[in-house]
């Protein structure tokens, strides 16, 4: 044999191992072609011919070499094999060549005796290769072929004794061999061992140098592959399957792990079916014949692919193919009837049973599946006779899961069981489940340990557990059902090795959500709608989980995802009834009876078997009510008749109830149902006569006790038996649930003194429950024993271990209890000391840092020490990326809980960010905080209005429009969006949107003063006035409310009345949400009443002329109002970093009000200040700019006006942008730049506020000197009408315009409107009344 062959004969041999036969033919052809014709070649050609039932071809082909020294044996053995496969054995030729098999191997040589224990090795007669490959080896010590073989028979012949031993030969043989690379055989035999031994990463080091020796082979990167899979490791596994696929595009075993990820992990049922068709054409290319592959492929298949139709029809195809090829092997038929079964097919499947049957009458799998039919049909009593007669011979062939799940099935449909957790069908599956996992345990995982899994069989088996399990969550403290604990114990395993299964997440949600852990159930649920959103049973649990948590809205939403997805889900009972208690959550409860009425008659039309529709080609399965599901129609109706007050239909269906619920375990429900209608009826007594009836040893004691109690106290008003009832379930009942029911109802009288000497006493048998020990804190805080509350922490926490539970849970209460009290120092110390711990990567030590961590950004940042509260965030941040990165492996039913936890670290850093002005950072982790949770309300309202500061308007609008989706009727959202548009000049929709929000809440006055502002700059102010007619309307103490108030001053402010503005402000100035707008508001009226242009020189001399008030009078009424000014200036706290620049500003201001140079000297270097700590601070430039003119400097007054000019708008500084263009265009106007003037005027100030009557009065100042007075008349029109006729200056242009205009008649009645309101208004009468009256009469 040529050297060079013994790498493809190695090959060979990885592929007779692993049964890839007609593989064996291609690469003996392709050897044959490259080495030439050889015996050995000869021999495996026709060996996969053989193996494969073309038994004729194969003897033909050992015709001619079975008189060769070397395949002398071997040959005869495959010959006598061959003859034995016939139809008809010719038994001479059998014996002749078993005799010259004993003849021969007395003389061969040892390359004889290799290759024939190599081939009854295959054959799996270990004894007798043993036998042949030892006497190999005493002819040649050294011979590297045979210890490797040595070291394969005894690693696979089953007794441990030999498998200790085959190292040795592989180590020896790997030893002796002086050749590089090492022999293939034997590294991948090492591999093999280390993986019986369960020491995987021993083995992916060998594997991994195997395949450095050969970078080209492809057995050995299948063999990585399936290594990396024991691992668990199915990202590399997977990548390991795509290099496979590099070097062989149809390469089998890639592509079948590359399939079994997709169910396992991602439970992407259409891909993977997709996938799985296309290994069944490689089947049929390249492995034809090989009957055993398709069966063996198709196992782990069917049991993986959670009944999903599409994948069950490939696996169907699959068995087809191998029963063509071996029609009586009834191992396949079973197999096929088992899927058809999964598939729903009752009739075939049946059939194929008993065919199988009929084909081997001792196939218990078989006989096992007619049974399962046989009780599926109602045929119990054969079915019963069959599996006593199997549990007869159980002794000689050992437990089967599948008789036993089967025999639960049939005790369950006898009715031979309660709801007793000792009952027969719970008895049968616990031994089940312990025979099922002891026949897999050992195993290592990969394809054959999934098989072995069965999860259909698990998923199944929960399913039956469930149904003994409580249907309603525990409450806290009180023990798990000990059928949530089995089937969360036969699920665990499933959601570790096959997390992409829907059914398993499905059932491991709702098994956590009624073990009491609500969130974590939500959370685990969540997950898999994520992936499966289609899944209408989801969405259904995700509702009533949303219901239990008492949030009605959610539920609503689940339950129409669930009717988008199958209109049938209308004729499920269930859904109607999750829908009633959605919308009597919503106090809809009209709606509520309707819906139940409707699931009353959907139920006793026996429509409860809808089929429901599942993700990705799932099979359906039955939405069927359980007897529970049923009582809770007719209680929830019941209840719904209580609430509209018709109590005797509400009899009437309770006797209807209990009648058709008689003798089942519900009967203690209607009695408790019956105790509510009782107390609805005002018959107390009739009540606690039932409850009283309730005995300590049943299921519904404590809620029997809790209706008793509240009777007690709320009815009766009876305190001392209300806590009777308490102390007796507590006596009866003794534990922690019991205790903290009894402690928690002393609170609720305010006796905490007792409610404290019960948590004491039971802590002292429970000293490690953290509730109890924290209940007493909160109990002595509830009551403000805040210095009590502080020493039993402090006491307690000297009492405990360093660094437990109970310590984390103490100090994270002692903290919060330290902010509380404002005790700043004490707080962060109480902190660091829970941080200060050993290095510790436990997940659940990191999510306490984190809180810890959280808390103490909250320490830092109340104490006024920004930097560090963002440090502490930062820690924080970086700790829960790397929970998040661990939880969804570790504890995947907290994945939402952390991403929640996530987002809301995000958000607090990007508040921080802002508050800092850093909005490049801000808005990053706004983006995270959204990132990590999606329904974020508070990031994507903050976000919007970082976009909108920016004048970012498309992005904040994006935002907005994301929030609406999600809380459609939400005002936040709509109140910016209507903002939004009103920055876009869009004065309709924003006042739509502003409308929009009022019709929904009247009092909405955050709405009502943006919208307010918003009418004045669009000059339709009058419009605001009904709007607050109704608001006052909308509530008796409205005109008491600093809401309205605010607003109200706002209108009469726009209106130019300061004294009632300020009137109105004033009941607004002390309330911590409007009392610093008012203040604002406030200062800028006292500092600037009349809406002057500060600093203006145009009309200063004209109003002087005209004014009606001495110059002393004027000057002690500045001066009052300045006073005024700087009290409310001393008065203000500020909130925000922008509202006490803007102080200073006005601060400044109350310097330049005196006019004096040293005055307006400092009050300008502060505004300097201002500008360099803040850059483009509007107010300050505009300050700067009005000191300039005051000290006479124009020129540089009118560049800080230039460059406020071209700064971008914004709502923040609308005011201060229109003081500048104002006093700009004065300057221009001073300058005789009229162009200039009325450009700015024109195109900024009335662009952006129509109502501006200063703008409307200097352009008819620039067309009055212009002498064109009818366009100056139009335009002092404008000004007079928003002045609302209050200004007798501007009134007083107007009549001299319309004079100058011959509109004698309207100069008139504008003079005797000035006249009525300022008699003594100087020059008017002589000026233009008298002689308009003259023009007229000429």
């Amino acid at each position: 044999m040529a050297a060079d062959s013994s790498y493809n004969l190695a090959i060979i041999h990885y592929y007779a191992r692993e049964k890839y036969y007609h593989h064996i033919q291609q690469l003996v052809l392709e050897c044959e072609q490259k080495f030439g014709s050889d015996p050995e070649f000869t021999f495996w050609r026709a060996y996969s011919l053989i193996v494969q039932n073309s038994i004729s071809e194969g003897m033909r082909e050992l015709e001619g070499i079975q008189d060769k020294r070397d395949t002398i044996l071997c040959s005869a053995m495959l010959l006598a094999h061959a003859h034995k496969k016939c139809k008809s054995v010719d038994r001479d030729a059998v014996h002749s060549l078993e005799k010259r098999v004993k003849t021969e191997r007395q003389t061969c040589g040892e390359r004889a005796l290799y290759l024939a224990a190599l081939y009854l090795w295959l054959s799996g007669r270990h004894d007798k290769a043993r036998e042949y490959i030892e006497r190999a080896i005493k002819m040649s010590s050294y011979n590297i072929e045979a210890l490797i073989l040595h070291g394969w028979i005894d690693l696979t012949c089953g007794r441990e004794s030999a498998v200790k031993k085959s190292m040795k030969f592989f180590e020896e043989a790997l030893s002796i061999s002086k050749v590089q690379p090492q022999p293939l055989d034997g590294l991948l035999g090492k591999v093999q061992y280390y993986i019986t031994r369960c020491h995987f990463s021993h083995a992916l080091e060998v594997i991994n140098q195997a395949i450095a020796s050969y970078p080209d082979c492809l057995p050995t990167l299948i063999v990585k592959m399936h290594v990396q899979l024991t691992l668990q490791d199915w990202e590399q596994s997977v990548e390991t399957a795509h290099r496979c696929l590099q070097i062989d595009l149809n390469c089998i075993e890639a592509t079948r792990i590359i399939a079994l990820n997709l169910l396992s992990q991602d439970g992407d049922y259409s891909h993977a079916s997709v996938k799985l068709g296309e290994l069944l054409g490689y089947l049929d290319r390249f492995e034809p014949n090989n009957h055993q592959l398709y069966y063996d492929v198709s196992l782990a298949f069917t049991r993986l692919c959670g009944r999903s139709l599409i994948v069950l029809q490939q696996t169907a195809t699959l068995l087809e193919r191998a029963i063509q090829l071996v029609p009586t092997n009834a191992v396949y038929v079973t197999e096929l009837a088992h899927v058809l079964k999964l598939q729903g097919n009752s009739r075939e499947s049946l059939l194929a049973y008993e065919k199988a049957f009929q084909l081997d009458e001792t196939s218990v799998p078989a006989l096992t599946g007619i049974i399962f039919w046989q009780v599926m049909g109602d045929k119990l009593d054969e079915a019963e006779q069959q599996i006593e007669f199997l549990t007869e011979i159980q002794s000689s062939i050992g437990k089967n899961t599948d008789l036993l799940y089967v025999s639960a099935l049939l005790a369950q449909k006898r009715k031979k069981t309660a709801d007793s957790p000792d009952s027969v069908v719970m008895s049968l599956l616990q031994e089940a489940i312990d025979v099922h996992f002891s026949v897999i345990k050992g195993h290592p995982f990969g394809i054959h340990y999934i098989k072995l899994l069965d999860p259909d069989l698990l998923v199944q088996v929960a399913r039956i557990l469930l149904n003994y399990a409580p249907t309603e969550p525990s409450p806290p403290g009180s023990p798990v059902s000990i059928a949530l604990k089995r089937s969360n114990y036969v699920l665990e395993p499933l959601m570790k090795f096959t997390p992409g299964l829907v059914d398993v997440q499905f059932l491991l949600a709702k098994i956590t959500y009624l073990s009491g852990n609500s969130e974590s159930g939500q959370g685990l649920l969540q997950k898999c709608l994520d992936e499966h959103d289609g899944f209408c049973d989801g969405h259904l649990l995700m509702a009533e989980i949303s219901l239990h948590m008492k949030a009605p809205k959610m539920a609503e939403s689940s339950l129409e995802k669930a009717l988008s997805h199958s209109f049938e889900i209308q004729n499920s009972p269930f859904y109607h009834l999750l829908k009633a208690q959605v919308e009597r959550q919503l106090d809809s409860h009209v709606d509520a009876f309707r819906t139940l009425t409707t699931a009353l008659s959907v139920m006793k039309s026996k429509k409860s078997d809808t089929k429901l529709a599942r993700p990705q080609g799932q099979v359906f399965y039955q939405q069927q009510l359980t007897i529970s599901d049923e009582l809770s129609i007719y209680l929830e109706l019941c209840e719904a008749y209580c609430q509209l007050n018709r109590l005797t239909e509400a009899r009437e269906l309770m006797q209807e109830a209990a009648t058709k619920f008689d003798g089942t375990s519900q009967g203690m429900r209607i009695s408790l149902a019956n105790a509510d209608l009782a107390v609805a009826s005002g018959n107390t007594e009739q009540a606690l006569t039932a409850l009283k009836a309730v005995g300590p040893d049943h299921p519904h004691y404590i809620q029997a006790r809790k209706k008793m109690a509240d009777i007690f106290l709320k009815h009766q008003k009876n305190k001392q038996q209300y806590i009777q009832c308490y102390k007796e379930l507590a006596n009866h009942q003794p534990g922690t649930q019991s205790a903290l029911l009894l402690g928690d109802a002393y609170i609720s009288i305010l006796e905490p003194d007792k409610a404290i000497e019960v948590y004491e006493t039971a802590l002292k048998k429970n000293p490690r429950d953290a509730t109890l020990a924290s209940k007493i804190g909160q109990a002595l805080v509830r009551t403000h024993h805040y210095n009590k509350a502080v020493n039993y922490y402090e006491s307690a926490l000297k009492s405990l271990d360093q660094h437990g539970q109970l310590q984390y849970v103490l100090r994270l209460d002692l903290a919060n209890l330290y902010l509380k009290i404002r005790n700043y120092t004490k707080a962060e110390r109480t902190l660091q000391v829970s941080l200060d711990h050993p290095e510790d990567n436990q997940l659940s030590v990191l999510i306490e840092d984190t809180k810890c961590l959280q808390l103490l950004a909250k320490v830092y940042r109340q104490s006024g020490s920004p930097q560090q509260a963002f440090k502490a965030l930062s820690s924080a941040h970086d700790i829960q990326n790397n929970v998040l990165k661990r939880v969804g492996v570790e504890q995947i039913e907290s994945v939402q809980e952390q991403n929640i936890v996530a987002s809301t670290i995000a958000f607090d850093m990007a508040e921080q960010a802002l508050q800092e002005q850093n909005y490049e950072t801000a808005e990053r982790f706004y983006r995270e905080a959204i990132l990590h949770n999606s329904d974020h309300y508070e990031s994507h309202l903050a976000l919007a209005k970082l976009y909108l500061s920016q004048e970012n308007l498309k992005l904040a609008e994006h935002e907005l429009v994301t929030l609406l989706q999600t809380f459609p009727n939400d005002d936040n959202a709509t109140l910016m969006l209507a903002e939004l548009k009103f920055h876009s000049s869009d004065y309709v929709i924003a006042t739509a949107h502003y409308k929009q929000i009022l019709t929904r809440k009247p009092n909405c006055y955050m709405a009502l003063a943006q919208l307010i502002e918003m009418l004045r700059r669009a000059g339709q102010l009058d419009d605001a006035l009904p709007l607050l007619n109704i608001a006052e309307k909308s509530s008796s103490r409205a005109s008491f409310d600093p809401g309205y108030n605010y607003c109200k001053g706002l209108y009469h402010w726009y209106r130019s009345d300061p004294t009632v503005a300020l009137q109105r402000f004033n009941q607004s100035r002390k309330d911590s949400e409007w009392g610093e707008k008012a203040l604002l508001n406030m200062i800028e009226i006292c500092l600037n009443p009349d809406n002057e242009t500060v600093g203006g020189e145009t009309f200063k001399v004209i109003d002087e002329d005209h004014g009606g008030t001495s110059a002393a009078e004027k000057q002690d009424s500045d001066m009052m109002a300045l006073h005024t000014a700087e009290r409310f200036i001393k008065e203000m706290r500020p909130k925000t970093n922008i509202t006490g620049l803007r102080l200073q500003v006005l601060s400044c201001y109350t310097l330049l009000a005196s006019k004096k140079k040293f005055d307006a000297e400092q009050a300008l270097q502060k505004f300097v200040e201002i500008s360099s700590a803040e850059k483009d601070f509007i107010p300050s430039l505009l300050g700067m700019a009005t000191a300039h003119v005051i000290l006479k400097q124009t020129p540089k007054a009118r560049n800080q006006l230039k460059r406020i000019s071209k700064l971008p708008w914004s709502t923040s500084f609308a005011d201060d942008f229109e003081k500048s263009w104002l006093l700009l265009s004065d300057i221009y106007i001073q300058a005789g730049k009229y162009d200039l003037a009325g450009e700015l005027l024109t195109k900024k100030c009335l662009h952006y506020n129509k109502s501006c009557y200063k703008a409307w009065e200097y352009l008819g100042y620039i067309s009055e000197k212009e002498q064109a007075f009818q366009d100056a008349s139009n335009h002092y029109e404008n000004a007079w009408k928003h002045c609302y006729q209050t200004s007798p200056n501007i009134g007083y242009k107007l009549s001299f315009n319309y004079l100058k205009a011959k509109r004698h008649i309207e100069a008139i009645d504008i003079c005797h409107v000035i006249l009525v309101a300022n008699p003594n208004y100087p020059k008017i009468r002589k000026e233009i009344l008298d002689k308009a009256r003259l023009a007229i009469r000429a």
